[in-house]
Protein backbone atom coordinates (compact mmCIF):
# COMPACT_ATOMS: atom_id res chain seq x y z
CA UNK A 1 0.00 0.00 0.00
CA UNK A 2 1.24 3.19 -1.12
CA UNK A 3 0.98 6.58 1.31
CA UNK A 4 -2.96 6.69 2.28
CA UNK A 5 -4.74 10.03 1.96
CA UNK A 6 -5.29 11.84 5.04
CA UNK A 7 -6.83 15.38 3.95
CA UNK A 8 -8.90 16.74 1.11
CA UNK A 9 -10.09 20.47 0.68
CA UNK A 10 -12.77 21.52 -1.64
CA UNK A 11 -12.37 24.88 -3.39
CA UNK A 12 -14.89 27.25 -5.22
CA UNK A 13 -13.47 29.20 -7.92
CA UNK A 14 -15.61 32.35 -9.03
CA UNK A 15 -13.72 34.84 -11.60
CA UNK A 16 -16.11 37.85 -12.70
CA UNK A 17 -16.39 37.86 -16.49
CA UNK A 18 -17.71 41.40 -17.86
CA UNK A 19 -20.17 39.41 -20.78
CA UNK A 20 -22.14 36.43 -19.68
CA UNK A 21 -21.43 32.98 -20.89
CA UNK A 22 -22.50 32.10 -24.50
CA UNK A 23 -23.09 36.17 -25.06
CA UNK A 24 -24.82 39.26 -23.88
CA UNK A 25 -27.98 38.85 -22.23
CA UNK A 26 -30.85 38.75 -25.35
CA UNK A 27 -34.09 39.80 -25.44
CA UNK A 28 -36.53 39.18 -21.95
CA UNK A 29 -33.14 37.89 -20.38
CA UNK A 30 -31.44 39.33 -17.19
CA UNK A 31 -30.10 38.54 -14.31
CA UNK A 32 -31.73 37.77 -11.46
CA UNK A 33 -31.11 37.75 -7.42
CA UNK A 34 -28.62 34.87 -7.34
CA UNK A 35 -26.92 36.19 -10.52
CA UNK A 36 -28.04 33.62 -12.87
CA UNK A 37 -29.42 33.98 -16.45
CA UNK A 38 -32.07 31.61 -18.01
CA UNK A 39 -31.17 31.51 -21.76
CA UNK A 40 -34.87 32.14 -23.51
CA UNK A 41 -33.15 29.60 -26.66
CA UNK A 42 -32.97 26.60 -24.64
CA UNK A 43 -34.46 27.92 -21.22
CA UNK A 44 -31.38 26.38 -18.83
CA UNK A 45 -29.73 28.04 -16.45
CA UNK A 46 -25.91 29.95 -16.35
CA UNK A 47 -24.39 32.17 -13.97
CA UNK A 48 -23.30 35.73 -14.98
CA UNK A 49 -19.50 34.33 -13.26
CA UNK A 50 -17.19 31.69 -14.61
CA UNK A 51 -17.23 29.22 -11.24
CA UNK A 52 -16.29 26.03 -10.70
CA UNK A 53 -15.17 23.59 -7.92
CA UNK A 54 -11.42 22.45 -7.46
CA UNK A 55 -10.02 19.73 -4.28
CA UNK A 56 -6.75 19.28 -3.29
CA UNK A 57 -6.27 15.47 -2.08
CA UNK A 58 -3.33 15.01 0.12
CA UNK A 59 -1.98 11.76 1.32
CA UNK A 60 -0.08 11.18 4.80
CA UNK A 61 3.31 11.66 3.01
CA UNK A 62 2.53 14.87 1.81
CA UNK A 63 2.45 14.34 -1.15
CA UNK A 64 -0.85 16.14 -3.29
CA UNK A 65 -3.11 16.14 -6.11
CA UNK A 66 -5.67 18.37 -7.72
CA UNK A 67 -9.06 17.29 -9.71
CA UNK A 68 -12.23 19.72 -10.36
CA UNK A 69 -15.63 19.06 -11.52
CA UNK A 70 -18.65 21.58 -12.33
CA UNK A 71 -19.86 23.81 -10.48
CA UNK A 72 -21.31 26.79 -12.18
CA UNK A 73 -24.71 26.10 -10.33
CA UNK A 74 -25.50 25.44 -6.97
CA UNK A 75 -21.97 24.89 -5.91
CA UNK A 76 -22.55 24.32 -2.37
CA UNK A 77 -24.67 21.41 -3.51
CA UNK A 78 -21.26 19.81 -4.91
CA UNK A 79 -19.06 20.22 -2.19
CA UNK A 80 -21.27 19.09 1.12
CA UNK A 81 -21.73 15.79 -0.76
CA UNK A 82 -18.07 15.54 -1.04
CA UNK A 83 -17.32 17.27 2.01
CA UNK A 84 -20.02 14.90 3.82
CA UNK A 85 -20.50 12.40 2.13
CA UNK A 86 -17.12 11.01 -0.11
CA UNK A 87 -14.77 12.15 2.22
CA UNK A 88 -14.85 10.45 5.13
CA UNK A 89 -15.05 7.05 3.00
CA UNK A 90 -11.77 8.31 0.95
CA UNK A 91 -9.93 8.73 3.96
CA UNK A 92 -7.33 5.86 4.53
CA UNK A 93 -7.82 4.73 0.99
CA UNK A 94 -4.81 4.21 -1.48
CA UNK A 95 -4.52 6.64 -4.72
CA UNK A 96 -3.31 3.31 -6.69
CA UNK A 97 -6.79 1.85 -5.72
CA UNK A 98 -8.95 4.90 -7.75
CA UNK A 99 -10.98 3.10 -10.24
CA UNK A 100 -12.09 0.53 -7.45
CA UNK A 101 -12.79 3.66 -5.31
CA UNK A 102 -14.74 5.35 -8.00
CA UNK A 103 -17.29 2.39 -8.03
CA UNK A 104 -17.04 2.43 -4.59
CA UNK A 105 -18.19 6.21 -3.92
CA UNK A 106 -20.84 5.93 -6.77
CA UNK A 107 -22.66 2.88 -5.20
CA UNK A 108 -23.06 4.79 -1.95
CA UNK A 109 -26.10 6.61 -3.50
CA UNK A 110 -26.99 4.16 -6.39
CA UNK A 111 -30.45 2.68 -4.44
CA UNK A 112 -31.38 6.37 -3.57
CA UNK A 113 -31.57 7.40 -7.94
CA UNK A 114 -28.53 9.10 -7.36
CA UNK A 115 -26.61 8.11 -10.96
CA UNK A 116 -25.55 11.17 -12.29
CA UNK A 117 -25.63 14.92 -11.49
CA UNK A 118 -24.20 16.58 -8.28
CA UNK A 119 -23.45 13.14 -6.92
CA UNK A 120 -20.98 11.98 -9.84
CA UNK A 121 -19.63 15.53 -10.15
CA UNK A 122 -18.43 15.09 -6.76
CA UNK A 123 -16.98 11.57 -7.60
CA UNK A 124 -15.50 13.37 -10.51
CA UNK A 125 -13.62 16.14 -8.92
CA UNK A 126 -11.73 13.30 -6.62
CA UNK A 127 -11.12 11.02 -8.93
CA UNK A 128 -9.22 13.74 -11.27
CA UNK A 129 -7.56 14.09 -7.95
CA UNK A 130 -6.47 10.91 -7.29
CA UNK A 131 -5.26 9.70 -10.91
CA UNK A 132 -3.09 13.56 -10.68
CA UNK A 133 -1.51 11.69 -7.07
CA UNK A 134 -0.97 8.31 -8.89
CA UNK A 135 0.66 10.07 -11.49
CA UNK A 136 3.03 12.21 -9.65
CA UNK A 137 4.02 9.40 -7.79
CA UNK A 138 5.32 7.62 -10.57
CA UNK A 139 7.33 10.38 -12.08
CA UNK A 140 5.09 10.92 -15.26
CA UNK A 141 2.69 13.02 -17.03
CA UNK A 142 -1.03 11.37 -16.48
CA UNK A 143 -1.20 10.32 -20.32
CA UNK A 144 1.46 7.32 -19.44
CA UNK A 145 -1.03 6.28 -16.97
CA UNK A 146 -3.66 5.78 -19.64
CA UNK A 147 -2.69 4.19 -22.74
CA UNK A 148 -0.56 4.70 -25.37
CA UNK A 149 0.13 8.17 -26.71
CA UNK A 150 -1.66 8.51 -30.51
CA UNK A 151 -0.83 12.09 -31.07
CA UNK A 152 1.93 15.11 -30.01
CA UNK A 153 -0.57 18.00 -30.06
CA UNK A 154 -4.59 17.61 -29.74
CA UNK A 155 -6.80 19.37 -33.02
CA UNK A 156 -9.49 21.66 -32.02
CA UNK A 157 -12.25 23.96 -33.05
CA UNK A 158 -13.73 26.93 -32.38
CA UNK A 159 -17.24 27.13 -30.02
CA UNK A 160 -18.73 29.82 -29.17
CA UNK A 161 -19.09 33.71 -31.28
CA UNK A 162 -19.95 35.01 -28.75
CA UNK A 163 -21.27 38.53 -29.73
CA UNK A 164 -24.64 40.54 -29.46
CA UNK A 165 -26.28 39.71 -33.02
CA UNK A 166 -25.80 37.75 -36.53
CA UNK A 167 -23.63 40.73 -37.92
CA UNK A 168 -20.87 41.00 -34.89
CA UNK A 169 -21.21 36.86 -34.72
CA UNK A 170 -20.25 36.75 -38.58
CA UNK A 171 -17.66 39.67 -38.58
CA UNK A 172 -16.20 37.50 -35.07
CA UNK A 173 -16.02 34.60 -37.61
CA UNK A 174 -14.45 36.13 -40.22
CA UNK A 175 -11.67 37.14 -37.73
CA UNK A 176 -10.73 33.88 -36.30
CA UNK A 177 -10.82 32.72 -39.70
CA UNK A 178 -8.26 35.23 -41.00
CA UNK A 179 -5.84 33.61 -37.74
CA UNK A 180 -6.25 30.92 -39.08
CA UNK A 181 -8.93 28.50 -37.70
CA UNK A 182 -11.13 26.61 -40.05
CA UNK A 183 -13.47 24.67 -37.65
CA UNK A 184 -16.59 26.17 -35.98
CA UNK A 185 -19.49 25.65 -33.75
CA UNK A 186 -22.51 27.88 -32.67
CA UNK A 187 -24.29 28.22 -30.16
CA UNK A 188 -27.87 28.20 -31.27
CA UNK A 189 -29.17 29.41 -26.99
CA UNK A 190 -28.43 32.74 -28.51
CA UNK A 191 -29.09 32.55 -32.28
CA UNK A 192 -31.40 34.92 -31.99
CA UNK A 193 -31.97 35.95 -35.26
CA UNK A 194 -32.47 31.77 -36.37
CA UNK A 195 -30.37 29.33 -36.44
CA UNK A 196 -31.04 28.64 -40.18
CA UNK A 197 -30.16 31.90 -40.85
CA UNK A 198 -27.40 31.86 -38.57
CA UNK A 199 -25.28 29.02 -40.50
CA UNK A 200 -26.59 30.16 -44.00
CA UNK A 201 -24.58 33.70 -43.40
CA UNK A 202 -21.23 31.68 -41.75
CA UNK A 203 -21.74 29.12 -44.85
CA UNK A 204 -21.90 32.49 -46.91
CA UNK A 205 -19.05 34.62 -44.96
CA UNK A 206 -16.65 31.65 -44.68
CA UNK A 207 -17.07 29.80 -47.71
CA UNK A 208 -17.67 25.98 -48.41
CA UNK A 209 -14.12 24.64 -46.86
CA UNK A 210 -15.08 25.95 -43.37
CA UNK A 211 -16.46 23.34 -40.67
CA UNK A 212 -19.95 24.60 -39.21
CA UNK A 213 -21.30 23.03 -36.33
CA UNK A 214 -24.31 24.00 -34.83
CA UNK A 215 -24.71 23.10 -31.04
CA UNK A 216 -28.83 22.75 -30.27
CA UNK A 217 -28.55 22.86 -26.65
CA UNK A 218 -31.65 19.56 -26.35
CA UNK A 219 -34.44 22.02 -27.41
CA UNK A 220 -35.80 20.16 -29.99
CA UNK A 221 -38.23 17.00 -30.16
CA UNK A 222 -37.01 14.53 -32.58
CA UNK A 223 -39.52 15.43 -35.52
CA UNK A 224 -38.42 19.25 -34.47
CA UNK A 225 -34.60 18.31 -34.99
CA UNK A 226 -35.24 16.16 -38.05
CA UNK A 227 -37.11 19.35 -39.69
CA UNK A 228 -34.26 21.54 -38.28
CA UNK A 229 -31.51 18.70 -40.12
CA UNK A 230 -33.28 19.07 -43.31
CA UNK A 231 -33.17 23.01 -43.59
CA UNK A 232 -29.30 22.90 -42.50
CA UNK A 233 -28.33 20.18 -44.83
CA UNK A 234 -27.76 22.47 -47.65
CA UNK A 235 -25.62 24.46 -46.04
CA UNK A 236 -23.43 20.79 -45.35
CA UNK A 237 -23.05 21.33 -41.39
CA UNK A 238 -20.48 18.75 -40.05
CA UNK A 239 -22.70 17.77 -37.34
CA UNK A 240 -25.84 18.46 -34.96
CA UNK A 241 -24.94 18.46 -31.62
CA UNK A 242 -27.39 17.81 -28.53
CA UNK A 243 -30.56 18.11 -30.85
CA UNK A 244 -33.21 16.22 -28.35
CA UNK A 245 -33.67 16.06 -24.90
CA UNK A 246 -30.66 13.73 -23.17
CA UNK A 247 -33.59 11.62 -21.71
CA UNK A 248 -35.31 10.81 -25.22
CA UNK A 249 -32.94 7.39 -25.74
CA UNK A 250 -35.29 6.18 -28.34
CA UNK A 251 -35.48 9.44 -29.75
CA UNK A 252 -31.93 10.00 -30.37
CA UNK A 253 -31.53 6.67 -32.21
CA UNK A 254 -34.97 7.32 -34.47
CA UNK A 255 -33.32 11.01 -35.05
CA UNK A 256 -29.82 9.74 -35.88
CA UNK A 257 -31.43 7.09 -38.38
CA UNK A 258 -33.15 9.36 -40.26
CA UNK A 259 -30.88 13.02 -40.32
CA UNK A 260 -28.97 13.78 -43.18
CA UNK A 261 -26.60 15.93 -41.12
CA UNK A 262 -24.17 13.51 -38.62
CA UNK A 263 -25.80 13.54 -34.75
CA UNK A 264 -22.83 14.58 -31.72
CA UNK A 265 -24.04 14.23 -28.17
CA UNK A 266 -22.56 12.73 -24.78
CA UNK A 267 -21.64 15.79 -23.10
CA UNK A 268 -24.32 15.15 -20.20
CA UNK A 269 -23.47 11.51 -20.10
CA UNK A 270 -21.92 10.81 -16.83
CA UNK A 271 -21.00 6.93 -17.12
CA UNK A 272 -20.84 4.17 -19.08
CA UNK A 273 -24.08 3.30 -18.27
CA UNK A 274 -25.66 6.18 -19.52
CA UNK A 275 -23.00 6.22 -22.88
CA UNK A 276 -24.12 2.53 -23.28
CA UNK A 277 -27.77 3.19 -23.54
CA UNK A 278 -26.95 5.25 -26.46
CA UNK A 279 -24.16 3.75 -28.22
CA UNK A 280 -25.80 -0.07 -28.00
CA UNK A 281 -28.47 1.44 -30.29
CA UNK A 282 -26.20 3.28 -32.39
CA UNK A 283 -27.42 6.78 -31.96
CA UNK A 284 -24.50 9.21 -32.78
CA UNK A 285 -21.55 9.85 -35.57
CA UNK A 286 -19.72 11.44 -32.37
CA UNK A 287 -19.74 11.31 -28.73
CA UNK A 288 -18.64 13.91 -26.86
CA UNK A 289 -17.41 13.02 -23.13
CA UNK A 290 -17.12 15.92 -20.44
CA UNK A 291 -14.42 15.82 -18.81
CA UNK A 292 -15.83 17.72 -15.92
CA UNK A 293 -18.65 15.21 -15.22
CA UNK A 294 -17.19 11.70 -16.29
CA UNK A 295 -13.52 12.01 -14.74
CA UNK A 296 -10.71 9.95 -15.57
CA UNK A 297 -12.14 6.81 -15.10
CA UNK A 298 -15.19 6.89 -16.51
CA UNK A 299 -13.87 8.78 -19.63
CA UNK A 300 -11.69 5.70 -20.19
CA UNK A 301 -14.57 3.64 -19.86
CA UNK A 302 -16.81 5.42 -22.41
CA UNK A 303 -13.79 5.63 -24.62
CA UNK A 304 -13.35 2.18 -24.81
CA UNK A 305 -17.25 1.57 -25.67
CA UNK A 306 -16.95 4.58 -28.31
CA UNK A 307 -14.31 2.35 -30.05
CA UNK A 308 -16.10 -1.02 -30.09
CA UNK A 309 -19.21 0.76 -31.27
CA UNK A 310 -17.17 2.72 -34.09
CA UNK A 311 -18.19 6.38 -32.60
CA UNK A 312 -15.41 8.70 -32.87
CA UNK A 313 -14.52 10.91 -30.01
CA UNK A 314 -15.31 14.64 -30.12
CA UNK A 315 -14.78 15.63 -26.36
CA UNK A 316 -16.78 18.64 -24.66
CA UNK A 317 -14.87 21.76 -22.95
CA UNK A 318 -16.70 23.83 -20.88
CA UNK A 319 -16.37 26.73 -17.79
CA UNK A 320 -13.50 25.76 -15.53
CA UNK A 321 -10.36 26.40 -14.70
CA UNK A 322 -7.72 24.42 -16.59
CA UNK A 323 -7.87 21.68 -14.11
CA UNK A 324 -10.18 19.12 -15.82
CA UNK A 325 -9.40 20.42 -19.50
CA UNK A 326 -6.00 19.24 -18.86
CA UNK A 327 -7.38 15.55 -17.49
CA UNK A 328 -9.37 15.90 -21.10
CA UNK A 329 -6.71 16.74 -23.11
CA UNK A 330 -4.03 13.96 -21.77
CA UNK A 331 -6.75 11.60 -21.93
CA UNK A 332 -7.47 12.14 -25.72
CA UNK A 333 -4.12 11.93 -26.81
CA UNK A 334 -4.10 8.18 -25.72
CA UNK A 335 -7.51 7.72 -27.65
CA UNK A 336 -7.19 5.83 -31.40
CA UNK A 337 -10.47 6.85 -32.91
CA UNK A 338 -10.65 11.02 -32.20
CA UNK A 339 -11.55 14.06 -34.27
CA UNK A 340 -10.96 16.95 -32.17
CA UNK A 341 -11.56 18.90 -29.12
CA UNK A 342 -13.67 21.32 -28.23
CA UNK A 343 -11.58 24.97 -27.78
CA UNK A 344 -14.08 27.35 -25.84
CA UNK A 345 -11.71 30.30 -26.54
CA UNK A 346 -13.84 32.74 -24.13
CA UNK A 347 -13.00 30.34 -21.18
CA UNK A 348 -9.71 28.59 -22.06
CA UNK A 349 -7.63 32.29 -22.05
CA UNK A 350 -8.97 33.21 -18.43
CA UNK A 351 -8.05 29.60 -17.14
CA UNK A 352 -4.44 29.64 -18.03
CA UNK A 353 -4.41 33.14 -15.85
CA UNK A 354 -5.15 30.95 -12.94
CA UNK A 355 -3.01 28.21 -13.78
CA UNK A 356 0.92 27.25 -13.51
CA UNK A 357 1.53 25.00 -16.33
CA UNK A 358 2.37 25.07 -20.65
CA UNK A 359 -0.41 24.06 -21.43
CA UNK A 360 -1.76 25.94 -24.75
CA UNK A 361 -3.29 26.63 -27.51
CA UNK A 362 -1.42 27.05 -31.18
CA UNK A 363 -2.05 26.43 -34.84
CA UNK A 364 -5.74 25.33 -34.01
CA UNK A 365 -4.37 22.92 -31.43
CA UNK A 366 -3.74 22.15 -27.99
CA UNK A 367 -0.73 21.99 -26.81
CA UNK A 368 -0.72 19.35 -23.86
CA UNK A 369 0.62 20.23 -20.54
CA UNK A 370 4.25 18.43 -19.68
CA UNK A 371 5.41 17.58 -16.20
CA UNK A 372 4.09 14.78 -14.04
CA UNK A 373 0.60 14.00 -13.02
CA UNK A 374 -1.73 16.68 -14.56
CA UNK A 375 1.39 18.95 -15.52
CA UNK A 376 -1.14 21.97 -14.31
CA UNK A 377 -1.16 23.42 -11.07
CA UNK A 378 -3.13 26.48 -9.22
CA UNK A 379 -1.08 29.56 -10.23
CA UNK A 380 -1.02 32.61 -7.85
CA UNK A 381 -4.41 34.53 -9.31
CA UNK A 382 -6.13 31.25 -8.08
CA UNK A 383 -5.98 31.91 -4.90
CA UNK A 384 -7.57 35.34 -5.88
CA UNK A 385 -10.57 34.13 -6.45
CA UNK A 386 -10.72 30.51 -4.32
CA UNK A 387 -12.88 29.57 -1.72
CA UNK A 388 -12.43 27.30 0.57
CA UNK A 389 -15.79 25.39 1.15
CA UNK A 390 -15.98 23.54 4.78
Amino acid sequence: MNSPVSKVETFIVTVPRDTPYLGPLGPGERINSRGYVVRKGNGTIYPSVDRSIAVRITCDDGSDGWGETYGICAPRATTEIINDLLVPELIGRDPEDVETIWDDLYGLMRVRGCTSGFHVDAITALDIALWDLRARAHGVPLWQMLGERQRERIPGYLSGLPAGNLEERVAMAVRFQQEGHDAFKIHTAVSTEGIVEEVAALRQALGDDALLMVDLHWKFDPAGALALAERLAPYQPFFAEAPIKPEDVDGLAWLAERSPVPIAAGEEWYTEHDARLRLNRGSIAFIQPEMGHAGITQYRRIARLADTAGVTMAPHATVGTGLFLAASLHMSSTVARFWRHEWQHSVFARSLQLLETDMAYVDGHYVLPTGPGLGVRPGPRFWDYAELAT
